[in-house]
């Protein structure tokens, strides 16, 4: 074994990580000292802005002495989840439909775009007269506007096909619905989990509009009451409360992406080829 095919130790990627990572830490440590010195100097009047000191105080009491955070946090969460999963289901089916019926997709395409150009804070008055004040109206108005990047990612991804891949799949006799679960959704799925990534962060984007028309309970209601108040610190911790849930969503449809789409990844397909021979070679031994 040469020295350049021998592993790495951990202090050595641990040391690796550090060194690429550490010009961030710097730049973040300036810009949060920056800001602090500023506020503390009347720079910056603290009502607009306040010291990042006081933020995390407020992110302290939301999150460990008060704890109020949490209901909030995750009624949002379940919102946005639950209406990404509505409209989802329906984008991807219309979307399939429209791929294997063209008369299907001219009908379709047009009412999708004009629901996609329409403001998403513009339905929101009619979304809570359909649904109410409970979590319906917020439910329904992220699975509206998760719906569009969704329905055209996967209706893209389901028409671009290989045609030489196409033609050999006939030559060998595969009937039309093996083609499409051999060959089209395989290859429509990496433009389908990024419309999924979009979606379900616009998902988030939907429930907290709602929240912030008419609601009781919510990480948006909760953002408002603090503005309302003046209390900016509690409101900005409230705001990157929100980025939180942004981050969650948005890292478990990249896990996701890379565990199902496994072979756009050389480290995750080289993983599944060996796992396969292992699985084929305890076959063989039976």
């Amino acid at each position: 074994m040469s020295m350049s095919d021998q592993p790495i130790p951990l202090s050595g990627r641990i040391l690796d990580i550090g060194v690429r990572f550490l010009p961030h830490f710097v730049l973040f440590a300036v810009i949060i000292g920056a800001w602090e010195i500023s506020v503390a100097t009347g720079l910056i009047t603290s009502i607009i802005i306040p010291r990042p000191s006081a933020i995390w105080s407020a992110i302290v009491e939301l999150y460990i002495t008060e704890g109020t955070i949490y209901r909030h946090f995750f009624i949002t969460l379940t919102e946005a989840v639950v209406g990404f999963a509505i409209g989802a289901g329906v984008a991807v089916s219309l979307a399939i439909a429209s791929s294997l019926w063209d008369p299907f997709r001219r009908y379709v395409t047009p009412y999708a775009v004009v629901l996609n150009v329409t403001p998403g804070i513009a339905l929101t008055p009619v979304i809570i007269a359909w649904f109410g004040y409970g979590m319906g109206s917020k439910i329904a108005l992220a699975a509206i506007i998760s719906f569009f990047p969704i329905f055209v990612n996967t209706l893209t991804g389901l028409v671009q096909v290989d045609e030489d891949r196409e033609e050999l799949f006939n030559s060998l006799g595969a009937s039309n619905v093996q083609v499409f679960r051999k060959l089209r959704a395989p290859a429509a799925l990496p433009l389908m989990f990024a419309g999924f990534k979009i979606g379900l962060t616009t998902a988030l984007i939907g429930a907290v509009v709602a929240e912030f028309a008419q609601a009781t309970d919510g990480v948006g209601v909760l953002m408002s009451r603090f503005s309302f108040q003046l209390n900016m610190a509690a409101s900005l911790a409230t705001l990157l409360s929100m980025t939180v849930i942004g981050l969650i969503l948005f890292y478990s449809m990249e896990f996701l992406d890379d565990r199902i789409v496994f072979w756009r990844r050389e480290s995750r397909r080289a993983a599944a080829s060996r796992a396969r021979a292992r699985t084929w070679a305890a076959q063989a031994k039976k």
